[in-house]
């Protein structure tokens, strides 16, 4: 009888089952940032803008209205451009690829490892908004992978309807068509935490000591319609209080620091001022060392070393200034990748991951570490 039984069990096709066994860490975290072209020509280009500009948190105009000037005109129009911007800062050799997505896909692997260093078993995937990898494929991945809980770590430090809640809309849509759903948690901003603006006020401060100290320090983040803010939206507000919390920082008085906007679009009345305008006027004063930083980026991108970086030289110059300084995103440097992983350890608390507390020389230890991952990388 006991053969009879075990036979029957073999040809049961739920026997195959493996209940309550994961293939990997049972914690998953997955790191989104915006996204990019998967090549810098105008057809990746177009197909890129097609899927940005389609997104209603992007474009909040009515379709009806929309969808004629987006398919008619910009689309026919822009990606030649655009594509040839992205050629400029594309990268090449081993890193070959977009800005965002070659130091995105390094934060990814740096994570997971410095958090491996702190006693935690998860798994990190990275994901992009718009083009690939997508966000709802690296989410299957994870649980395919065995995660039983995932941490959507949103890469904007500000929170804005545009980015982050369009990152959470494509996370919903996932989660409805799942039939196990795994535990949730999300990071939406991280404007004013600790560790990224001490990692912010070092990166400053040790681009001070590299090219000198300029006579103002300019913070532009991304622009949005004015009309974002009158509707609730708490990004301008959440910018202006980073920009503050940082200028405190360094020391910084009322007149060594600016705050302004940069990628405007359409004929909207957008956030003031705008960064394009502020550089004109400090160039005109002749204003002979500018440092500028974009502290709403958590990587390099084609608005900040195209955008910033070139174009915003060419204006700030050619209206009479002198010495115009970019100072690097965080991207993978030691002091940002320290930043990013103190904020995901700490919204991973509660978890089975979470390691015990640890001294003052262990947490000394695992920086020293971080520093040569961020070197290695």
């Amino acid at each position: 009888m006991a053969t009879e039984r075990g036979a029957d069990s073999a040809a049961d096709p739920l026997s195959a089952f493996r209940h309550g066994c994961t293939a990997g860490p049972a914690t998953g975290i997955l790191l989104c940032n915006l996204g990019s072209p998967d090549e810098p020509t105008p057809e990746a280009t177009r197909r890129y803008l097609a899927q940005f500009l389609s997104d209603p948190r992007v474009v909040e105009i009515p379709r009806l209205l929309w969808w004629p000037i987006l398919h008619g005109i910009i689309l026919n129009t822009r990606p030649k451009a655009s594509a040839a911007k992205y050629a400029q800062v594309w990268m090449k050799g081993e890193a070959l690829g977009a800005p965002l997505k070659v130091f995105t896909q390094r934060q990814a692997k740096l994570l997971q490892g410095m958090l491996g260093e702190r006693g935690h078993r998860v798994q990190v995937a990275w994901a992009m908004r718009y083009g690939q990898p997508g966000i709802a494929p690296a989410l299957d991945t994870l649980r395919a992978n065995g995660a039983q809980r995932i941490l959507v770590f949103n890469a904007y430090p500000q929170y804005c309807a545009a980015t982050v809640a369009s990152n959470l809309d494509v996370v919903s849509t996932w989660m409805r068509q799942q039939r196990a759903l795994p535990e949730l948690r999300f990071i939406t901003h991280y404007h004013d935490d600790e560790a990224y603006l001490r990692a912010l006020a070092r990166s400053v401060k040790a681009h001070w000591q590299r090219e000198g100290r300029g006579r103002v320090l300019l913070m532009s983040f991304h622009g949005m319609p004015e009309r974002t803010l009158k509707l609730g939206d708490p990004y301008h507000c959440e910018c202006h209080k980073t920009a503050r919390l940082l200028a405190e920082r360094l020391g910084l008085q009322a007149h060594e620091w600016r705050v302004s906007f940069q990628s405007r679009f359409g004929k909207a009345k957008w956030l003031e001022p705008s960064t394009e305008q502020v550089l004109q006027e400090l160039g005109q004063q002749k204003l002979e060392a500018l440092d500028v930083i974009c502290p709403g980026f958590s990587a390099d991108c084609l608005e900040t070393l195209e955008e910033i970086a070139m174009e915003g030289r060419e204006t700030f110059q050619h209206a009479g200034g002198g010495q115009y300084r970019y100072i690097p995103c965080l991207n993978d440097s030691s002091e940002g990748m320290l930043a990013l992983s103190e904020i995901a350890e700490r919204h991973l608390a509660g978890w089975p991951t979470q390691t015990a507390a640890l001294s003052a020389d262990e947490l000394t230890l695992q920086a020293a570490r971080a520093r040569a991952l961020g070197a290695s990388a």
